[in-house]
């Protein structure tokens, strides 16, 4: 694969305590090249919610899990993937029954503002939730 962006996997233990690793990481990248301090900002705010969202409503049965961020910084942009084995769901939940936004669609919906893509899914293998976001940077 010599045409893939470079990437970094993190996974860490599904509890708040390790959020913050996550935006470490997401810093440290950010170092590599110029990244707009504003950009960093919408992008450490959008990890945040993803990750906190996988820690209080992928694992809320009392389970432990993990939580894997996948950071892949391309030409144009910066890449964050948040994934969980969790219990997952659908972006029909994320709107309680008086269109109001249930306490996860209030975090997505901080992500779909502060980043210039969103994907929301199910990972592709194992179950679980899986958040690609990204956020474009001037050249």
């Amino acid at each position: 694969m010599a045409d893939s962006p470079p990437a970094v996997r993190l996974t860490i233990p599904a509890k708040a305590e390790y959020i913050t690793l996550g935006r470490l990481a997401l810093t440290g990248i950010a170092h590599l090249r110029p990244v707009p301090d504003e950009a960093l900002s919408d992008l450490k705010l959008a990890l945040t919610e993803a990750c906190t969202n996988s820690v209080r409503h992928a694992y809320s049965n009392g389970s432990s899990g993990v939580v894997e961020i996948l950071y892949e910084l391309r030409p144009d942009r910066l890449v964050v993937e948040v994934a969980d084995t969790g219990s997952g769901f659908s972006e029909d939940e994320l709107v309680g029954e008086d269109d109001e936004l249930t306490e996860g669609g209030l975090g997505i919906a901080i992500i779909r503002a502060v980043a210039d893509e969103l994907e929301i899914g199910e990972r592709p293998h194992g179950g679980g939730s899986r958040l690609r976001f990204a956020k474009y940077l001037a050249d």
